[in-house]
């Protein structure tokens, strides 16, 4: 058992770390984007929003699937409840 610990931890530490390595490199294309678009000298219409909304967006869901309630591990006792909700556990 202490393996299987071990191993989800692993996982949970190494979601963390893509997490804060995406945020990082969301930062560093939003500033790329608008040292474009501010360079191009077409200032009448912002496009830099576009690539940064979609990645925002895919931001907020690899934090909530690292952060939020999908991001913890399944436990013995939830499983347990589990199979006895579906009657096995008789």
């Amino acid at each position: 058992m202490s393996e299987d610990i071990r191993e989800t931890a692993r996982k949970r530490i190494k979601a963390k770390r893509d997490f804060w390595s995406m945020v990082i490199i969301f930062a560093v294309i939003a500033v790329l984007l608008n040292v474009i678009w501010f360079l191009s000298g077409y200032r009448s219409y912002y496009w830099p929003m576009w690539p940064m909304i979609g990645f925002a967006l895919a931001t907020i869901f690899t934090a909530f699937s690292v952060y939020g309630p999908g991001g913890r591990p399944i436990t013995d006792d939830a499983i347990d409840r589990e199979v006895r909700k579906l009657g096995g556990g008789e």
